[in-house]
């Protein structure tokens, strides 16, 4: 094998020109999303989700506390039909001021 054939799994693959791969929807879709630990934060995120996806299976989510406590990151995977679902959830999980980022 010669180190031509070798690439950082770390970097996504590119397409010619240079941008990201496309999303084929509709996919399951996994999203983390960190905010300040609270006992209701995890219940936000799923209402919110459901508004977006609304055969979203809240039961299947994990929260992971932060080491320190102070934070909490929910994972959850969504059926995503289009990006234009995607921002729309994003920008309303931003938009409560407790979700300091969705990855």
């Amino acid at each position: 094998m010669n180190d031509n054939s070798l690439r950082d799994l770390r970097k996504p693959r590119r397409q010619a020109g240079g941008k990201p791969p496309k999303i084929t929807f509709p996919c399951n879709y996994p999203i983390k999303v960190v905010g300040d630990a609270a006992e209701d934060f995890a219940a936000t995120v799923c209402q919110i989700v459901i508004r977006h996806d609304p055969a979203f299976d809240a039961t299947a989510i994990q929260v992971v506390p932060s080491r320190q406590g102070r934070f909490q990151s929910v994972r959850l995977t969504i059926r995503a039909t289009g990006e234009a679902q995607l921002k729309a959830l994003f920008d309303e999980l931003k938009a409560t001021g407790r979700v300091h980022m969705v990855v």
